[in-house]
């Protein structure tokens, strides 16, 4: 039977997301449709359930410890003020979620094995490259969030670097979960992300902040009233402002969820069943995105009630946190510190698992590996952990060198964001890659926007830590070169992909091929 014109290409016999017999059957999937191929089917609340989870894994990227480290210290320097921007910062992680997952959809190809397709190998190199750096970051910083919470609850008997051990496991969690299907895995996550939940909710709880207060703020001393529904920004709080728009886009999360979304079964060559499925993805990752939202809301507005305008508000970090809030609260029934721990360990734990998942889908799609899971997941595991073992034992005794190596992980992150937005910005624009499924001029220009935004913020975010921290003529000398070659192989990034349509890989003719 011919193909539609959708131009959806076919998958190749190279590595894949998932094999069929790992797939979620969706129903209805084999049964003819009546009306047409191109005909998106009716909504069905069965269909939705199936369809849901990924979104759910890729929200966990929105709620690990450096996002809950951006939440408390917003919340402790800026108070309500910022609420507003936790708001549209989300927004603007979902447009990018909401990309990545269109052109998983459309093509039934992750970002990770079309760069690999459609740029040279030397720039496809230094994409991936780029991305298990932005990867090893976020990782580092998950598993000792993980740790800090595991020494708090275990009343220090387990020090910083035992706690790493520890959450390094879960790579074989995550190997033991695959083996009972996508669903089980997700059901998992689904469990640890309600724990943070439950954990926030209740500190939010123990806080009583009003209603009034969440909408409309209170009265702040620099710039009066702030609220999730009255933006004003002070000049005193910018730092804080861009870091919590910073911390959003994930690098690594922008790979995961184009590949998670080719766990569901889609009928490629209808056009309708491509677009139902792009519907329920866009269902899901909203309500996914909602409720990471309101989980980081709780703990904003645990440390802007608890601490805004205090000696100790600029002084807080994911180390001592749990200790503040239990000498504001008290002991109770259930001390707010284990409430806390336990939060952050769920974090943790998810983040780092999904992370694991991540580094499986971008080694392979980038280095077009087919080996056995486990062993591309220990080798994922183990970028990670090997440093972060170090970085537990050096750092274990110093809060304040634990701040310091995290202001460099963020600028590691801060650094990959345009090697993941660039080339997704691209491929989804191209017809001959998306087929009738490439975004419209309108949808566009707004993607194109935000990305730019992400990238002069983070941009602000490198300015104002390397003119602190940079001093010498020679390391100035290298962080200028640096510069240079970063922000020419980034004009490159835009160069290639408006020119893509003329150097197209995939010509017309191997899609023809397909429709024979």
């Amino acid at each position: 039977m011919p193909r539609e014109d959708n131009q959806v290409p076919l998958l190749s016999d190279q590595d894949v997301a998932y094999e069929s017999g790992e797939k979620v059957h969706i129903l209805g999937i084999n049964e003819p449709d009546e009306e047409g191929s191109s005909v998106v089917p009716p909504f069905s609340w069965k269909k939705l359930w199936l369809f849901t989870g990924p979104g759910f894994l890729m929200s966990i990227a929105f709620l690990d410890p450096g996002n809950l480290e951006g939440d408390l210290q917003a919340g402790a320097i800026a108070g309500y003020s910022l609420l507003w921007l936790l708001m549209w910062a989300t927004a603007m992680g979902l447009l990018v979620q909401l990309l990545a997952a269109r052109l998983g959809v459309a093509t039934g190809r992750h970002l990770a094995e079309l760069c690999r397709e459609e740029y040279p190998t030397w720039v496809s190199m230094v994409l991936w490259v780029m991305a298990e750096l932005a990867l090893i970051g976020a990782d580092i910083q998950e598993v000792i969030g993980s740790a800090i919470a595991i020494k708090i609850l275990s009343n220090g008997i387990l020090p910083l670097w035992a706690g790493v051990v520890v959450t390094a496991s879960d790579c074989f969690i995550l190997l033991f979960l695959e083996n009972y299907g996508v669903r089980k895995l997700e059901a998992f996550f689904a469990v640890l992300i309600a724990t943070m939940a439950v954990s926030f909710a209740w500190m939010f709880g123990e806080t009583k902040p009003t209603g009034t207060e969440l909408l409309l703020g209170e009265e702040l001393p620099s710039i009066g009233s702030s609220g999730v529904l009255i933006p004003k920004l002070s000049s005193k709080t910018i730092k804080q402002a861009v870091g919590v728009v910073g911390c959003i886009i994930m690098p690594h999360n922008v790979f995961l969820h184009s590949a998670l979304v080719q766990s569901r079964e889609i009928d490629y060559s209808k056009k309708g069943r491509v677009q139902e499925a792009l519907n329920y993805y866009s269902i899901e990752s909203t309500v996914a995105l909602i409720i990471s939202f309101i989980i980081n809301l709780f703990v904003m507005t645990v440390f802007a009630k608890a601490f805004y305008g205090t000696e100790i508000a600029s002084s807080i970090g994911l180390v001592n946190a749990g200790q503040y809030l239990q000498e504001k609260y008290g002991g109770g029934l259930f001390p707010i510190l284990y409430i806390w721990s336990i939060g952050l360990l769920a974090a943790g734990q998810s983040s780092t698992i999904t992370g694991t998942y991540a580094g499986q889908f971008i080694m392979g799609g980038f280095l077009n590996l087919r080996m056995k899971k486990w062993l591309r997941a220990l080798i994922t595991r183990s970028c990670a952990i090997i440093p972060t073992i170090v970085v537990a034992l050096v750092f274990d005794t110093s809060e304040a060198a634990l701040d310091v190596l995290n202001e460099w992980l963020n600028v590691l992150q801060s650094i990959q964001i345009p090697f993941a937005l660039l080339p997704l910005l691209c491929l989804v624009s191209k017809e001959q890659i998306m087929g009738t499924f490439k975004i419209g001029p309108a949808l566009k220009i707004v993607a194109w926007l935000v990305a730019a935004l992400v990238i002069v913020i983070n941009g602000y975010l490198l300015l104002d830590f390397f003119s602190s921290e940079v001093t010498g003529v020679i390391f100035t000398t290298v962080v200028c070169a640096f510069t240079g070659a970063y922000l020419a192989f980034i004009v490159y990034l835009v160069y290639w992909g408006f020119t893509l349509s003329v150097r197209r890989h995939m010509l017309p003719a191997k899609l023809a091929q397909g429709m024979e």
